[in-house]
């Protein structure tokens, strides 16, 4: 059997946020008769064995698990590695290793040839070792399909002169509030609901200069993947396709890969389950779940107005506080804040966030916007507290609070009043209640695509024909 399986290579970005989409891809491709080799970093390799023990990575006799370097300087540490710098690196030094890595797949007499590559959008080492050895690949783009439009139009910022901004100025001066109304399918956006990386006045930087090449080389290849259903991001995917015919949505995929092999499981942080057993003892929908994700930080000053906000609401709340959330130091609480919540405050180191949104308990989440936050909430009906951080996020939270209307935006610069009053608004009144209907009408939607015949499933199986040229 093994001489006539199709083997595919999975190539995500070393970040928890692109891995998990990856494995989630792969485990719908091995349920469709694939043989899959998952390939980490071997950093991450090292903490997906933290935090989940050797039996993670020992796979399955067709699901296996490899790990190239990455080419920084080692490292142990149990944290999201800087994002420039590993997207930096990954460029530079992974083309080596990983058609290394491809070489001995091919020669193992144990193993089917590897007749296809799935890599990571930003990841172009992987389309590069596909042309080289001969065979098809798809690409994963991981973050919105909104915000890849986004990435698509910083080389036109550059020729009109408006990034990189000429002084730091443009931080506060209302530059950022400038309309940008020249971008086909992305109606009501300011320069600053674009992804952020154009918030620079260096020429060079590394970030800017990333995103505007990964994003065209992106649309370049042969066929992408967005993990988004077409109704969700419809014009966006419209105008997209008329750059680059072979797209394909297939998402949300962790609804599609929900029932598929739970004990492939690619969290980088150890999950704690108890908090599931404290959801179970609320109320309906009376919860408010604060996540804001692997890599975002903030100062202990926002924390603390978080903290007291979420504490003056009066409202139940399970608070993920990852121990490097704090820009530099270690997340600390004021005693007199941990006496408030006593017995409606549970705060954890990291959760299994699809299990909570899908809990009966979770009544709002507030959220950096990342897309896989987004979509696990469009997915569970969860309407969401938008705090955006950084890259796709910005864009991400303007279209969940004036597109999808599933969402209400708080200020950067947060402070406690606010956070009280945006947690009332959404579980109390009238407004918030419509934004709940909102985020219901959603899922059924999410829900419909990732049916039998919906639009993700016959993507999906569009994809495979297509693109990897299986079946």
């Amino acid at each position: 059997m093994s001489s006539i399986k199709s083997h595919a290579v999975c190539l995500p970005f070393p970040a928890q946020g692109h891995v998990n989409p990856m494995m989630q891809l792969a485990k719908l491709l091995h349920s469709r008769g694939f043989h899959i080799t998952f390939v980490n970093t071997d950093f991450n390799h090292r903490r997906l064995i933290r935090s989940r023990g050797e039996e993670a990575v020992k796979g399955l006799p067709d699901f296996r698990y490899e790990a190239i370097p990455d080419g920084l300087p080692p490292s142990d540490s149990d944290a999201t590695q800087c994002v420039p710098a590993i997207c930096d690196s990954t460029r530079k030094n992974c083309l080596a290793p990983f058609l290394e890595l491809l070489s001995k797949l091919n020669s193992s007499p144990q193993l089917p040839p590897v007749t296809c590559i799935v890599c990571d959008g930003i990841m172009n080492c992987g389309t590069k070792a596909a042309q080289l050895i001969g065979v098809p690949y798809v690409q994963l783009w991981t973050s919105s399909t909104v915000s890849f439009l986004g990435f698509l139009h910083y080389k036109e910022l550059a020729q009109r002169g408006i990034v990189p901004f000429k002084d730091e100025g443009f931080v506060s001066d209302g530059t950022l509030e400038m309309p940008i109304d020249w971008i086909p399918g992305m109606p009501n956006m300011r320069l600053k609901d674009l992804p952020s990386f154009i918030r620079t006045t260096d020429p060079d930087d590394i970030m800017w200069n990333y995103a505007m090449e990964v994003s065209q080389e992106c649309l370049k290849s042969s066929s992408i993947i967005f993990n988004t259903f077409d109704e969700f991001e419809k014009e966006v995917l419209q105008v997209i396709a008329s750059k680059s015919p072979n797209i394909y949505a297939i998402g949300p995929l962790t609804s599609l890969s929900r029932n598929l092999h739970n004990s492939l499981n690619s969290s980088l942080w150890k999950e704690d389950t108890s908090c599931i057993e404290w959801l179970n003892t609320m109320k309906p929908k009376s919860v408010v779940y604060v996540n804001y994700g692997s890599v975002t930080v903030m100062s202990n000053h926002h924390l603390e107005e978080f903290a007291w906000g979420l504490a003056n609401s009066k409202h139940p709340f399970l608070w993920v506080v990852r121990p490097d959330v704090v820009m530099g130091e270690s997340a600390v609480f004021p005693r007199e804040f941990m006496e408030a919540i006593k017995g409606r405050g549970l705060i954890t180191s990291w959760c299994p966030q699809q299990q909570v949104l899908s809990h009966p308990a979770v009544g709002v989440f507030l959220t950096h916007c990342g897309w896989n936050s987004l979509l696990e909430a469009v997915s569970e009906g969860v309407p969401l507290i938008c705090w955006p951080f950084f890259g796709d996020q910005q864009t991400n939270c303007r279209y969940s609070c004036t597109t999808w209307d599933n969402g209400m935006e708080i200020n950067p610069d947060v402070k406690r009043k606010d956070v009280e009053a945006l947690v009332k608004e959404i579980m109390e009144e009238d407004n918030g209640q419509r934004i709940r209907q909102k985020a219901l009408e959603w899922k059924r939607k999410a829900k419909s695509a990732i049916s039998v015949g919906g639009s993700s499933v016959t993507n999906f199986d569009r994809m495979i024909k297509e693109a990897l040229r299986q079946g």
